[in-house]
């Protein structure tokens, strides 16, 4: 999960990776605040020179680990500038496969930084990308019809859409992932499906 303009160099991937692989094992181990760069410089097995030769401290760390984490999740969804969001009316489903395959894949990091509640930069982020993701649910016309039919304001339809998802998507976490992906994103769809209004 590094920048994609810093992925041409080995030396460079290897020390970012270092670095965070150490940071998420502190996390597990202690509070945010009590993590310096001494000592993730030395779980990390490189000096604090090398560490501001990436970063100006570890909350600066912290924010370039989640614009990765956010630009590896639009890569593996296929999200981009000219495909924002998936047209597709149950585009939703395998999407929301692919978000959660890869949370479990990649378990360890994603249990840390988004079940801790002293690294809220990465849980903002995530909550940026499903609000758009369910804003495009809404805007499309069988969801403004249904908003429209219920009464329900809009932005409170993405508050209430966004926030239900990343919240069970941590706690699936925190509970080390009873369920699988395919089953958590089918369940999901359920849920969609039973909240949407009756014709």
């Amino acid at each position: 999960m590094e920048h994609s303009a810093s992925r041409t160099d080995p030396r460079i991937v290897r020390t970012r990776r270092l670095l965070r692989d150490a940071l998420v094992e502190l996390l597990e181990e202690m509070e945010v605040e009590k993590i310096s760069v001494n000592r993730l410089a030395e779980r990390a097995t490189i000096n604090r020179v090398t560490f501001y030769l990436h970063y100006r401290d570890i909350p600066d760390m912290m924010e370039k680990m989640a614009d990765d984490m956010i630009e590896d999740i639009r890569a593996i969804l296929h999200l981009n500038e000219a495909n924002p969001l998936s047209t597709d009316p149950e585009g939703e489903w395998p999407l929301m496969v692919n978000l959660l395959e890869h949370m479990a894949e990649h378990f360890r990091f994603y249990k840390v930084i988004l079940a801790t509640k002293r690294t809220t930069v990465f849980t903002e982020r995530l909550l940026r990308l499903l609000s758009d993701m369910v804003t495009d649910r809404v805007e499309r016309p069988e969801g403004e019809a249904g908003l429209a039919a219920t009464g329900i304001k809009r932005d409170i339809a993405i508050w209430y859409g966004s926030s239900a998802l990343i919240g069970t998507i941590i706690a699936w976490l925190r509970a080390d992932m009873p369920y699988t992906p395919q089953f958590m994103a089918k369940q999901f769809a359920l849920l969609r499906r039973h909240h949407l209004p009756k014709k």
